[in-house]
């Protein structure tokens, strides 16, 4: 069991390194507030859980991948709050979801 877990680990870990990475470019490629957030959010937490996971596997103890595995729900409770709260804020703000080919809504 082991052994498999050990095989699979540095999977999980790539997995989630190329989520990360496409979390990144959409963040740099996309044109507004809301895309931007909504490709960071997605990405990046998939992208953490399966780095999570993967460090889970290699874990010395049962209670060290379990501390791992919070940390993962943590920060997905802490990113969809600060995520809520940029969103709020930037419709409050007056900044309107792009709806088709760069125009805005009015």
């Amino acid at each position: 069991m082991t052994e498999g877990l050990a095989l699979i680990a540095p999977w999980l870990i790539a997995a989630g390194v190329l989520f990360f990475m496409a979390g990144a470019l959409g963040l740099w490629r996309f044109p507004d507030v809301y895309s931007r957030l909504h490709a960071l959010t997605k990405a990046d937490n998939l992208g953490l859980g399966l780095l999570c996971l993967g460090l889970a596997c290699q874990a010395a103890s049962v209670s060290a991948a379990l501390k791992i595995l919070l940390v993962w729900g943590l920060v997905l409770v802490a990113s969809s709050i600060g995520a809520t709260l940029m969103a709020s804020t930037a419709l409050a703000r007056g900044l309107r979801p792009r709806t088709r080919r760069g125009s805005r809504d009015s």
